[in-house]
């Protein structure tokens, strides 16, 4: 078993220089993809490179004096953070500053307007028939009904996954019979479709047919209020301007889900479209999970793509099978997201199998950011924007030039300290540091495009922490080789059997960093997590330089007469180290027979 054993051992100490032409082909392959991806310095957090800070106010809703508390601000808070980071956003900063606000930064590079809407939008999401609709600013008796989409109106369908239904339901939203524009002024079918139950039901029917005399007058009488507030809403959407930026914020503000309301909306021609909705039929917590995807078949745009809870989506089924046998408009459901119509498809049939898709002019981004707010669900709270500000990296520039400059003293300390103590071995320390940190600067460069990691202050400073790291696994090694020197052994046996005792010192410690890096990672937030971060790739990164590094070259280093001699400038010269010549051998003592005896 012995010989083996010696076989191997001697083949690997024959080879360290293919471990160091490999690991050399490693650095040169990742600074190649570094300059290849055009990401040549590693991308900076707001503090060092500037962004844009937003405070929102949570503001009382009517009905919700006391929805103001710590939970929802904090629930806010974990929506806002995975909206942006949505987008592809990293290092965003979100945390509450008292009782009502919170802070959003976003560093300088991002689409600070598409962040503004991503976290200040309470993404109250309804789906609700639509009753009428028209542009804004036409005469609403004369003028006809017309999408936001104008002539092209976005439709809904099921996804391309799932076939839709022919069957269709019984009713419609607006009532047993839809007025027709042609017969029917258009204030009129409004009123009607008003008064009328969106939902009825064949045992309703039955039940107000056996009423009784009382049970008629009272019905009577909620027709009556059914008349005024039908009435007064139709006087409302004719009053209406959504043009005017104050009318529009105050369409449909403080309408339960189960009311009808006005809303105002932007169509493809950026023309401001006014509607008259009927009760939302769907709301934004039956969507399990949407999508943004480009649609490559038939007309190709962006596309949103919706997956709906199992009670969501028999709902919505149950939704489009009474619109579909509407006339246009009313042949349309809107899409409400915080009291603006961001889409109003048409269906023709009713959608079934949970899965629906909205397809219309939307842009890339407006996909993006749909699918986002659907995704992640809404706030639990209303908010309102306080203030944005510009933040420079000016101060974050001074602290980052101090905190190098500290870097910079410490890792000529540590030099310093190799040249004096362990003189020519200190060369392969400094190369293996080099070497390390030529390979956390790719990495790090390469990480900003590929996961959207930052470089903030604490991330800098766990870099610089990691020196001390690195340099202590040499200082484990190095001192393992002296000891064997101080044995007696010469510098190449004692290079290998040095080495299996520093490389478990060396690993436990490594592993001791990084767990500690992960725990910190895990439970922190904010800029803690760049330290974290940095802390456990350094760590890792040193692994990798003292294995396949650090180790082949001192190998390499003991053939050489200035090493393997034992020159006084080498840091390894037996008689500074206190060496017991000559070199010590156990021998067995000699067994002797009695001739007798045998």
């Amino acid at each position: 078993m012995a010989a083996p054993k010696k076989g191997r051992s001697a083949s690997a100490q024959s080879r360290p220089g293919r471990v160091l032409v490999l690991m050399l082909i490693a650095i040169v392959a990742l600074t190649g993809a570094m300059f290849a991806s055009g990401h040549t310095t590693p991308r900076l957090g707001i503090d060092l490179a500037g962004g844009t800070s937003i405070t929102l106010t949570a503001v009382t809703e009517p009905g919700q004096a006391n929805a103001i508390n710590p939970t929802n601000m904090d629930t806010a808070v974990e929506i806002m953070e995975r909206r942006v980071n949505g987008l592809g956003v990293q290092e965003a900063e979100v945390q509450t500053q008292g009782d009502r606000n919170i802070i959003v930064n976003v560093p300088k590079g991002t689409d600070s307007e598409q962040a503004r809407e991503q976290v200040g939008t309470t993404a109250k999401l309804y789906f609700r028939p639509v009753l009428a609709t028209e542009v804004s600013g036409t005469d609403a008796s004369a003028a006809p009904s017309t999408s936001p989409s104008g002539d092209a109106s976005p439709s809904a369908s099921a996804s391309p996954d799932e076939s839709a239904s022919d069957e269709q339901a019984s009713s419609s939203p607006s009532g047993d019979a839809t007025p027709s524009a042609s017969t029917t002024t258009q204030g009129r079918a409004v009123t009607e479709a008003l008064k009328a139950d969106p939902t009825p039901s064949d045992s309703a029917s039955a039940s107000a047919d056996a009423s009784a005399s009382a049970d008629a007058s009272a019905s009577e009488g909620a027709d009556t209020g059914s008349d005024q507030a039908a009435a007064q809403l139709q006087e409302q959407y004719l009053a209406l301007d959504c043009t005017v930026a104050d009318q529009r914020s105050e369409a449909g503000s403080g309408a339960k889900p189960t009311d009808s309301t006005l809303a105002c909306g932007q169509n493809a021609q950026g023309q401001w479209q006014k509607y008259i909705l009927g009760p939302a039929e769907v709301d934004g917590t039956d969507v399990d999970d949407a999508e943004a995807l480009f649609d490559t078949q038939g007309a190709a745009g962006w596309k949103v793509t919706m997956d709906f809870t199992s009670k969501g989506a028999d709902k919505f089924a149950a939704t489009t099978g009474k619109l579909a046998q509407n006339q246009s408009p009313q042949n349309q459901f809107a899409i409400v997201l915080d009291n603006e119509v961001v889409s109003d498809p048409y269906v023709n049939q009713s959608i079934t199998g949970g899965n629906a898709e909205i397809s219309g002019s939307f842009t890339q981004e407006e996909a993006q950011g749909l699918a986002n707010m659907l995704s992640y669900g809404a706030l639990p709270l209303s908010f309102k924007e306080s203030s944005v500000t510009t933040v420079t990296a000016a101060l974050g520039g001074e602290q980052l030039e101090a905190g190098l400059i500290a870097g910079a003293i410490g890792v000529a300390l540590v030099v310093l300290y190799l040249l004096i103590y362990y003189r020519g071995l200190s060369f392969i320390a400094i190369a293996s540091l080099l070497i390390s940190a030529a390979l956390t600067y790719v990495i790090m460069s390469l990480l900003g495009p590929a996961i959207g990691f930052a470089l903030n202050l604490p991330a800098v400073c766990g870099a610089i922490v990691a020196i001390g790291i690195t340099a202590d696994s040499f200082i484990v090694y190095f001192e393992r080789v002296r000891d064997e020197v101080r044995e007696g052994r010469s510098l190449r046996p004692a290079v290998e059997r040095g080495w299996p005792r520093a490389r478990r010192t060396i690993l436990v410690s490594d592993f001791v960093s990084f767990l500690a890096a992960a725990v910190l990672f895990v439970v922190s937030v904010g800029k803690v997590q760049g330290f974290a971060f940095t802390l456990g790739l350094t760590t890792l990164l040193d692994v990798v330089v003292v294995f396949f590094f650090t180790k082949p070259l001192l190998t390499l280093m003991a053939r050489t007469k200035f090493f393997g001699g034992g020159h006084k400038w080498s840091g390894l010269d037996p008689k500074r180290l206190g060496a017991r010549p000559p070199l010590r051998r156990t021998r067995r003592p000699a067994v002797t027979v009695d001739p007798k005896e045998a």
